[in-house]
C-alpha cells in the first residue's frame, strides 16, 4: 500500500491520469490525497470533480480557494470567469450532487496513519495544532450547514488579517477560510497579506512566506500544501512540502509518495 499526494489539479485531468499510470496506482491498495483546487483554468474540471468524488478511486481532497469560488458561482453569488473553463459543470446532469459533495469536503486533513497535515494554502502562524484542527472543523461545519450560501456570500474580504479568540461569527470564519485557502505571505507580526503575489525573491522585505514565521508547529509537524504555484515545490524548510507546481499554467503536475518521499511529475499536455 502506498500513499500518494498530488498538487493542485485545476482541471488537468489527463495529466493526473498519466501521473497515476506512472506509479501503477491501485485504488484497492493505495491512497490518493489532493491539495484542493480541483477546478478552474484547465479544460477538464468536471472530470476532476467526478473522479475524486467516485469512491472507487479512493481519493480524498481538501477545499481550495478555486473550489470555494466555484461554489459561489454555482450559487449565483459571483460571475464565472471565462478563463476558468467550468461551463461543463453548470451543464452537467449531476451538478447538484457535485455541488453538495464539494461543500462537504474538509479544509484540513490529518492523515490517520502518517500524521501529516494536508491543507490548501497553509496554517496560521498564530495557531498551535489544537487550534488548527478546531478552527478547521468550525469553518467546515458552517460550509456544511443549511445556511452555507449566506456565509459564502460574505467570504470575499481580506479582513480580519490577524487571529483573535474574540472574533465571532463571520469575521472569525472569514479569517479561518482565508488562512486555509488563500494565505501566502505574512508580516513579521503574523498579520496576513493578500496583495503580494510575487515570487518570494521579489517580494517586499517586510513580507515572509507563512511557513518561515516563528511557530513551533512548523518545526514539529509535517505539513503539505498547494496553492502557491510560483514556489514550484520549493518551500526550503524541513517538514513543509509545497506541491503546486503550476500544471494549469504550463508547467507540471507533481505527486509525492509519502512512504519514501519520492516525487513524480507529469508535464502539462499541449
Amino acid at each position: 500500500m502506498a500513499t500518494y499526494i498530488v498538487g493542485d489539479l485545476h482541471g488537468c485531468f489527463d495529466e493526473l491520469q498519466l501521473l497515476l499510470k506512472q506509479v501503477n496506482y491501485n485504488p484497492i491498495h493505495d491512497e490518493l490525497w489532493l491539495t484542493g483546487d480541483l477546478v478552474a483554468r484547465g479544460a477538464k474540471s468536471l472530470e476532476c470533480l467526478r473522479f475524486v468524488k467516485d469512491p472507487k478511486n479512493n481519493a480524498k481532497t481538501i477545499l481550495g480557494n478555486h473550489d470555494l469560488h466555484l461554489l459561489a458561482t454555482l450559487l449565483g453569488i459571483k460571475k464565472v470567469k471565462p478563463s476558468d473553463q467550468v461551463d461543463a459543470i453548470f451543464e452537467a446532469e449531476d451538478r447538484a450532487d457535485l455541488q453538495n459533495w464539494l461543500r462537504n469536503q474538509p479544509l484540513l486533513i490529518q492523515h490517520p496513519t502518517h500524521g501529516f497535515l494536508l491543507t490548501h494554502a497553509g496554517i496560521s502562524p498564530e495557531w498551535n495544532l489544537a487550534d488548527t484542527i478546531a478552527c478547521a472543523r468550525e469553518a467546515e461545519a458552517v460550509l456544511q450547514s443549511d445556511d452555507y450560501a449566506d456565509y459564502i456570500a460574505q467570504m470575499y474580504e481580506n479582513t480580519p488579517d490577524h487571529w483573535s479568540t474574540e472574533w465571532q461569527g463571520i469575521e472569525r470564519w472569514r479569517y479561518i477560510i482565508n488562512v486555509f485557502t488563500r494565505m501566502r505571505f505574512c508580516y513579521a507580526d503574523k498579520r496576513l497579506d493578500f496583495a503580494c503575489k510575487l515570487p518570494v525573491k521579489d517580494a517586499p522585505s517586510e513580507l515572509k512566506p507563512w511557513f518561515e514565521l516563528d511557530n513551533p508547529l512548523f518545526n514539529q509537524q509535517e505539513i503539505i500544501f498547494g496553492h502557491w504555484a510560483s514556489l514550484m515545490g520549493k518551500a526550503d524548510k524541513p517538514n513543509i512540502y509545497a506541491l503546486d507546481t503550476g500544471c494549469a499554467w504550463g508547467n507540471n503536475l507533481t505527486m509525492i509518495r509519502w512512504e519514501d518521499k519520492q516525487f513524480f511529475t507529469q508535464e502539462r499536455l499541449k
